[in-house]
């Protein structure tokens, strides 16, 4: 009797009879059955399988699933853009599928809703992560692709481009050169950006970086790349105001 308590213990916690419509929801979002095993993996996040041994994470899937996206997209585009050159097509192509554009698509769907998280986790700090969510989006549209092929994750990946259009990415700067392009506007040096910290095995690493505007600090990101960090940390720079206007000083008596 004692062992049965404990396995049940072991458990991912019972899911709510709103957790399961919003579960369907995303499975068919992502055309997949909602208990099939690799949309089970696809949201389960590595803080869950690191306390219960035997349960697969989503991070081999997220790593097919860059692939596939960055095909799929390539592909809507292709089409999509017949008069756009190369350059073009591969900086839209990057603005649409870096993390934080996956992370703005994949808060509309239910995945902060059901993303499965151990109990140890900070379940309210990952649930809202740009990360956490942008993985879960890439693992999801792998689990598609296993599942339906590509005739199906085509339809989703399309529906992410889409969605990123109607935002207006394509006429976005990243938000590293928006930066560049301010500060540079000022007469100032470019953007220094500093990592301030990296944790995380060598297929997990997290990287926190702090950007640097004329020497003072200007924000602070943070990503699963180098990259992404920087890109989190100019952008928050930018929210703040960066680069801040010249402070209005006093003219020399007599003028």
């Amino acid at each position: 009797m004692t062992e049965s308590v404990e396995e049940r213990t072991d458990q991912p916690p019972a899911v709510s009879a709103e957790g399961s419509g919003a579960l369907s929801q995303l499975a068919q979002l992502f055309q997949l059955p909602p208990t099939h095993p690799l949309f089970e993996e696809a949201i389960t996040h590595p803080s869950l399988a690191n306390e219960q041994p035997g349960i697969s994470d989503n991070q081999r899937l997220e790593f097919l699933g860059d692939s596939v996206l960055g095909f799929c997209v390539s592909e809507h585009l292709f089409a999509r853009f017949p008069a756009e050159n190369e350059g073009s097509l591969t900086r839209l192509r990057s603005q649409l599928v870096n993390a934080e554009s996956l992370a703005r698509w994949g808060m509309q769907t239910p995945i902060p809703e059901v993303i499965r998280l151990g109990k140890g986790a900070d379940e309210n700090r990952l649930k809202q992560s740009l990360n956490v969510i942008a993985d879960a989006v890439e693992a999801l549209i792998a689990a598609c692709y296993l599942y339906s092929g590509l005739s199906g994750v085509r339809e989703v990946c399309a529906s992410i481009v889409e969605f990123g259009l109607e935002k207006g990415h394509s006429g976005q700067l990243d938000p590293k050169s928006e930066l560049q392009e301010r500060v540079q506007a000022h007469g100032a040096p470019s953007p220094i950006y500093v990592i301030l910290e990296t944790q995380g095995p060598a297929h997990q690493r997290w990287f926190r970086v702090q950007v640097c505007v004329s020497g003072q600090p200007a924000g602070i990101g943070e990503g699963r790349s180098k990259r992404d960090a920087e890109r989190d940390a100019a952008r928050k720079a930018i929210e703040a105001g960066w680069p801040l206007p010249d402070p209005i000083t006093e003219p020399p008596n007599g003028e």
